[in-house]
């Protein structure tokens, strides 16, 4: 790549016409398959679900999932964020966190959370520095995959003020 060239990262909603490209993006990145259940999520958390594109080729995905609390209160979870190897590095994955983390400044979400494999030491320090914390470990929480275990990685979200 040219010095100085500009390459474009762009960000683009999940919907019916577009989901294989999600579908295709976790086939390729992650050890699990993801049922019906989760594209249905994906879908209905609207922009917190988003494909990434680096020159207008689909690299990478975040998906959430909208949890309601008591109290009226809601909280992200993050399904999955991740981007194909080749393209890691170039600041995609800090684009989408950073979309999800904007969006999280509506009131009443309440917090973000996500499940990392505790081998993952990549993933986990790349939520670290968004000021997720490790906040629980569960045994066995993968079936197909070693090892099972998995870090809750959570980030608190501040109230924001009400804006005028």
């Amino acid at each position: 790549m040219g010095v100085g060239r500009e390459v474009s990262i762009s960000l683009d909603g999940v919907r019916d016409k577009n989901i294989m490209q999600l579908r295709k993006l976790n086939i390729a990145l992650f050890p699990v398959r993801y049922n019906d259940n989760y594209y249905a999520d994906a879908l209905a958390s609207g922009e917190y679900t988003k494909l990434a594109y680096y020159s207008d080729i689909c690299v990478g995905a975040i998906a959430c999932r909208l949890e309601k609390k008591d109290g009226g209160a809601v909280r992200v979870y993050i399904m999955t964020l991740g981007v194909l190897a080749p393209y890691r590095g170039l600041g995609i994955g800090t684009k989408l966190l950073n979309h999800v983390l904007d969006l999280c400044s509506k009131p009443n979400i309440s917090e973000v959370y996500l499940h990392v494999q505790t081998n993952n030491d990549e993933a986990i320090n790349f939520y670290k520095k968004f000021g997720f914390e490790i906040t629980e470990t569960i045994q066995n929480y993968y079936t197909n995959i070693t090892p099972p275990d998995c870090y809750v990685l959570t980030k608190q979200i501040a109230p924001s003020s009400t804006k005028k």
